[in-house]
Formats: C-alpha cells, structure tokens, sequence
C-alpha cells in the first residue's frame, strides 16, 4: 500500500487549506475543519523524505477514540470520522500555545536537565533527578506553536505577559490539560502502559475553550510499558517505550537532528515498515482493539474525497 504524503481536495464548501507537518485541515465554510491524517512523519521539526504506511489511519483512529472518552470531562471539537483518516469537527480560534505536560523526566526535557538546566519554562526542577523518574507531580511546559520552524518553550507568565493568552483562558487550558492528562493515565494503566508525556491544543469557539487537533497519539505523546518499567529505572536502563522517539533515536543515531550541515539519512522501506509497524503495535495496545489496515479498491485519495463529499452531503 502507497503511503498518502500530499492531498489537493476540493471539497464542497471549501474555503482554504492548511498544510501542517503531518495533517492537512480543511475550512469548510468557515465553521467546519476537515482534518486529514496524511502519512507523513515528522522528526525535529522537519518531515522526512517518505510516508509511512496506515500512520495516518493509526494517528486520527487513536485521537478519536481518545477524543470520545474524554468528552465528559473536555469539550472537544470532534463531531464524526468519516473516512479512517479523517475527522471532521468545529472550527474554532486555535491559541498559539501547545500545552505539554510531562509526568517523567525523559526525552528533550531529560537532554536539558542532563546539560544543567533546573527551571523549565518557570517550573523549577529538583536536584538529584535521573532520566525517566516520576516527577512528584506532572509539570506543564507551554510551547509557542511555530508555522515553521521550532517551537519555544515558554512560561506561563510569559504568555500572559505577552497577551498570547488571556489569564482566564490559560487557567482553563490548565485544568483541562491536567484533567485530560490523569484520564490519560488511567485509560493506560488499564491497559499495561504509563503515559508519560503529552501535548494538547485548544481553541476558542462561541467564547468557549475547547480541546481540538490529535490527542493521546503516538505523535503527540510518549508511553512506556509499564511492566518492568521499575526494574530498568533502577538499573538505569533504557525503558521500552511506544512512541516516536525511536525514530528521533534513530536519526539521531545517524547523525541528524536537523541542525546546519546535517544530512537526513535515507530511510530504508525495511526500516519505513518496521515504523508502521510500531504504530499499528501501539494502537492495539492502547486501544485494546486489533488494528484493521483500511485498503481499498480505490485509491486512498479518491476513498477520502468520496466519503468526506458524502458525509458534508448527508450534513446539508
């Protein structure tokens, strides 16, 4: 199966499209998103030069699960997934802002703790830490969210300061990041993994703050097995871990990180396939659900376009 990289839809009602790094997003009319989950896969801020096959269905089938079960506590923008790698939901203001939250110390927070650093954007940080301990609480540490290039970390004063966000609205960013967060976990424990870090955005529609984009995917969030994750801490081992840190490993392995002169290694279709199958892996167990991979007869394409069409149809 091709793996879907770029999308030219016309959609009924279109008024614009945003490409972003993984998901194209459709205005339609001005109210509706039409979000597609391509197959792209992005890794220090750069997409890399193949797709990788069924990520896209992987990526918007968690997000929706996700989505569904966190509604009762959030407002979402979801409002159906007509197509496997679509969802189609409210439009609203997105803030500048991504909310990450960490329960551990791993991944860039750890690279940055390890060279010195104690106060991650305003959080200060204890003494004495090692890589992938439990923080005695989660932490939030805001990004402002670039169109290109990185994303800053930044405090929440910060981003009060500087009108990014109201006070009002970042206080209920804030709770519902947690909020979200600890069903998060919960839902992953039940299922033999921690929730160890995650990124959520939100947005402003009919002066409400909702929760919109992906949530809980392996993009956005990184898990370890819970099983022995105590006995490899204590041995200062590496944890075995769903996420996409192991192609940022990779690449790291291979001497890029996106930085000036480095050259993006090739991916190999061995190596493009086992990614697929660590994503497929992680649906299934935070799912708790077999994947089923979505082809079809037509092309990927002509599938989205024909079940979109007929579900903004069906909404008329």
């Amino acid at each position: 199966m091709k793996a879907l990289t770029k999308t030219e839809f016309s959609f009924p009602g279109q008024k614009s499209v945003y490409h972003g790094k993984v998901r194209d997003v459709y205005n339609i009319n001005d109210d509706l998103m039409v979000m597609v989950a391509t197959d792209r896969i992005s890794a220090f801020d750069v997409v890399l030069p193949k797709g990788i096959p069924f990520k896209g269905q992987v990526l918007n089938q968690i997000a929706a699960t996700f989505l569904h079960a966190t509604s009762d506590i959030v407002p979402n923008w979801l409002l159906a997934t007509p197509d496997p790698m679509v969802s189609v939901g409210l439009k609203a203001e997105g803030f500048r802002v991504e909310m990450i939250i960490r329960g551990y110390l791993t991944g860039s927070a750890w690279r940055e703790y390890k060279n010195g650093c104690r106060e991650l954007c305003g959080v200060k940080l204890p003494d004495g830490m090692r890589e992938n301990e439990r923080f005695p609480e989660p932490i939030i540490t805001p990004t402002t969210k670039a169109d290109e290039g990185h994303d800053e970390n930044i405090s929440k004063e910060e981003i009060i300061r500087q009108g990014i966000v109201s006070a009002e609205d970042y206080e209920v960013m804030e709770r519902y990041t947690r909020a979200l967060f600890q069903r998060g976990t919960e839902m992953a424990a039940e299922k033999g993994l921690i929730l160890v870090d995650t990124k959520y955005e939100f947005g402003k529609r009919d002066g409400k703050v909702i929760l919109i984009d992906e949530i809980h995917t392996p993009d956005s969030s990184r898990y370890f097995y819970a099983d022995g994750y105590e006995e490899k801490f204590a041995a200062g081992e590496p944890q075995r871990q769903l996420s996409k840190e192991f192609v940022r490993q990779w690449l790291i392995d291979h001497n890029f990180m996106n930085r000036p002169g480095d050259v993006m290694p090739e991916l190999t279709d061995a190596f493009v396939e086992s990614i697929s199958d660590r994503y497929i892996e992680l649906y299934e167990h935070i799912t708790g659900q077999s994947f089923t991979k979505a082809e079809s007869e037509a092309d990927v394409a002509t599938r989205i376009e024909q079940n979109v069409s007929a579900w903004l149809a069906a909404r008329q």
